[in-house]
């Protein structure tokens, strides 16, 4: 029973970090789709291309993401702002937002 278990959880630890490596991918995207919206001006529309293909879906479905019209139009706008992945995933950038958000209320 102790060996089922532990494969188990193995198998498990093993799926999250296969999803942790695709989602790397899906930001990889992302960044790149911002620095084509940049340098050529037509991110929001590389990104779509790319999630609507067999390969995007495929890539977002194994990251965990249901790759439906929501998604795609959530990754367009994400890309459309223009702030890099790293930028908007980091501490800073989250309390910045928040304190913005903060002002505009009051």
């Amino acid at each position: 029973m102790g060996e089922f278990v532990d494969g188990t959880a193995f198998n498990h630890e093993q799926g999250n970090r296969a999803r942790k490596l695709f989602a790397a991918v899906v930001l990889a995207a992302l960044d790149d789709a911002i620095a084509d919206d940049k340098k050529y001006g037509n991110g929001p529309e590389q990104i779509a291309r790319w999630a609507r293909a067999r390969d995007g879906r495929e890539v977002l479905s194994c990251a965990g993401i249901d790759p439906n019209e929501r998604v795609v139009s959530g990754l367009m706008e994400f890309v459309s702002k223009g702030v890099r992945t790293s930028v908007a995933l980091s501490r800073e950038e989250s309390e910045r937002r928040h304190a913005a958000e903060a002002a505009e209320a009051a």
